[in-house]
C-alpha cells in the first residue's frame, strides 16, 4: 500500500469517526430534523460544519443564567400563591383554563384580570403614548427593548425618560448588546442616557475578555415598558425609526408596519417580574417584586391577561407549546400574523391538522422581506400551507408587516415579541402575552381586518409557477434553517 493510500484510507477513517462522534453528541436532546440537519453540515463540510456547530450549536444559556431564572420563577410563585383572580373565567372556552396552568407551570405568571387594553399600530402615536405614560411616573420606570436608539422619531421617548429622571423617578434601561452594535448612534444613545443618570446595561454581552460569553445568536429578542407596575407596554415595536437607519431599506422605501398594546392593570407587575429576572441576569442585583394584593371591582369588561416569558433560560421552549396547544384548540377561525413565519414541525402540522378539519386558517405575512434567507425560507412553506386550504395574505410593498400576534375562535389572542419562527421558538428571548376579553378581540379582528384590505391575497397557481430559481433558493434557505 502507498503512502497515498495510507493517508486516503486515514481520512476516510477519520471522516467515518467524525461522522459517527457527530451523530451520538449533537443527536442529545435535540429534535431529530435539527440533529440530522447538523450532522449532515459536519459530514459534509466537516470542518466548516463542526466548527460551526461548537459556535452555534448549544441552544441553552449558562447554568448560571438559568439559575437566576429558576430563583426568581419561585419568588413569583410564592407572590402567586392561592386563587387567581380573573375578570370573567365563566366565560372562557374549555381549553383556556388548562392553557393558563400550563403557561403558569412554564413561565411562573398567573392569568390575572381587570386589565385595560388598547392596541396602536400607529408607529409615532405609540411613541407618543408611551412618552405620555412615562410622564405620568412617579416611582420608577423599566425600560427593556431588542433595539434602543434616541433618535428623531425616538426623542419624544428619551425626552420623557429626561423628565422623569429630573422628578427623581429610577430610570432603569436594558437593551440588547448586539443589536445595539447593528445600529448606529450607539454612542450618542448611551451618552444621552448617561447624562440623564439611568442605569443601563445590556442583555446577553458578548465580551469574552470578561467572561461573557454564550452562544452568540442566543439573543434578548423582548420589547417591554413598565411603569410604576401600573401602565405597560409590549408588543412587537423597537425604539427606532421605523426604517432602522438602513440605507437598503431607504432606497427601497420601507417602513415597518407594529403592533403594540398599552396595559392599565395587574399584568402589568406581570411584566416587570419578567424585566427584573433581566436586570437580575445581567447586574446581579434583584429588585423587589411587586407583591401587592390584587382586589377586583366589577372587572367584568376588563380583560384577563397572562404573560408568558420564554427563551433559551428556561429548560422548555414555553411559546411553541402554547401556540401548538391553541391552534389544536380551534373550530371557528384561526388568524396569525408574523413577519418572519419559519414554523417548528408542531406548529406546521397544528396549522395543516386544524385546516384539514375544516376550520379557516388565514396567515398574513409581508409582500417584501427584509432578511433574505428568513424571506426564501418562509416561502417554502407556502406551498404545503395553500393545499391544506390556508389562506395566506401578503401586506402589500413598502411596508413590512413586523406585528406579532395571532388569534383564536375570535375569542382568545396572543400578542407580544415572537414570530412564529423557530429562532423565537428555541433562541431568543421572548414575550407573549395571552389575552381573553370581548372588546379587545374585538379590537385587534379590526386590526387583522385592516391587514386584508391592505394584502394581496396568494393563490395556489401563479404560486407553483413562479421562476425555477427562486424555488431554488426557497428550498435551500429551508434546509439551512433547521441548523438551530
Amino acid at each position: 500500500m502507498s503512502e497515498l493510500d495510507i493517508w486516503a484510507l486515514a481520512l476516510g477513517t477519520g471522516h467515518v469517526a467524525l461522522g459517527l462522534l457527530a451523530a451520538i453528541l449533537v443527536s442529545r436532546n435535540r429534535k431529530p430534523a435539527e440533529a440530522i440537519a447538523w450532522v449532515m453540515a459536519i459530514v459534509f463540510v466537516p470542518f466548516v460544519g463542526a466548527a460551526a456547530f461548537l459556535l452555534i450549536g448549544f441552544g441553552r444559556l449558562p447554568a448560571h443564567r438559568r439559575a437566576k431564572q429558576r430563583e426568581v420563577n419561585e419568588l413569583i410563585l410564592e407572590r402567586t400563591r392561592g386563587p387567581w383572580l380573573t375578570s370573567h373565567e365563566p366565560d372562557w372556552p374549555a381549553w383556556l383554563a388548562p392553557a393558563t396552568e400550563l403557561n403558569k407551570a412554564l413561565g411562573a405568571l398567573p392569568m390575572v384580570g381587570g386589565n385595560e387594553i388598547t392596541l396602536n399600530d400607529d408607529y409615532a402615536g405609540t411613541i407618543a403614548q408611551m412618552a405620555l405614560a412615562i410622564d405620568a411616573a412617579r416611582h420608577r420606570v423599566h425600560v427593556q427593548f431588542y433595539i434602543g436608539v434616541h433618535d428623531e422619531a425616538t426623542a419624544p421617548f428619551f425626552e420623557a425618560l429626561a423628565r422623569a429622571r429630573g422628578r427623581g423617578v429610577e430610570v432603569r434601561v436594558l437593551l440588547d448588546h448586539v443589536a445595539s452594535l447593528m445600529y448606529p448612534r450607539r454612542k450618542e444613545t448611551a451618552a444621552f442616557l448617561e447624562s440623564i443618570g439611568a442605569q443601563v446595561h445590556h442583555m446577553l454581552p458578548l465580551r469574552p475578555w470578561r467572561g461573557q460569553w454564550q452562544r452568540p445568536d442566543l439573543r434578548n429578542h423582548r420589547k417591554l415598558l413598565a411603569i410604576d407596575s401600573s401602565i405597560g407596554f409590549t408588543g412587537s415595536m423597537n425604539l427606532i425609526e421605523p426604517r432602522y437607519h438602513k440605507a437598503k431599506n431607504i432606497r427601497r422605501g420601507l417602513s415597518w408596519h407594529e403592533l403594540m398594546m398599552r396595559i392599565e392593570g395587574p399584568a402589568v407587575r406581570e411584566l416587570d417580574a419578567v424585566f427584573i429576572t433581566d436586570w437580575y441576569s445581567e447586574t446581579g442585583q434583584l429588585l423587589e417584586l411587586d407583591t401587592t394584593a390584587i382586589e377586583l371591582e366589577d372587572a367584568t369588561e376588563l380583560i384577563d391577561a397572562q404573560v408568558l416569558p420564554s427563551g433559551p433560560s428556561f429548560e422548555n421552549d414555553n411559546s411553541l407549546k402554547l401556540f401548538t396547544m391553541m391552534i389544536h384548540q380551534a373550530t371557528k377561525r384561526v388568524s396569525i400574523t408574523s413577519p418572519y413565519f419559519v414554523p417548528d414541525e408542531s406548529i406546521l402540522l397544528a396549522i395543516l391538522t386544524t385546516a384539514a378539519r375544516g376550520v379557516p386558517v388565514e396567515l398574513f405575512v409581508s409582500e417584501i422581506g427584509d432578511q433574505a434567507m428568513v424571506y426564501h425560507a418562509q416561502r417554502s412553506y407556502y406551498e404545503a400551507l395553500l393545499r391544506a386550504g390556508v389562506r395566506i395574505y401578503l401586506y402589500r410593498a413598502p411596508k413590512v408587516l413586523h406585528a406579532k400576534h395571532f388569534s383564536i375562535d375570535d375569542e382568545v389572542a396572543v400578542i407580544g415579541s415572537s414570530n412564529m419562527d423557530m429562532r423565537s421558538f428555541s433562541l431568543n428571548m421572548e414575550i407573549s402575552v395571552l389575552l381573553h376579553g370581548p372588546e379587545l378581540l374585538a379590537d385587534l379582528l379590526a386590526v387583522e381586518d385592516r391587514y386584508r384590505e391592505n394584502s394581496r391575497e396568494l393563490e395556489l397557481g401563479p404560486w407553483l409557477a413562479r421562476p425555477l430559481r427562486e424555488r431554488a433558493l426557497d428550498n435551500l434557505a429551508r434546509l439551512t434553517s433547521m441548523l438551530q
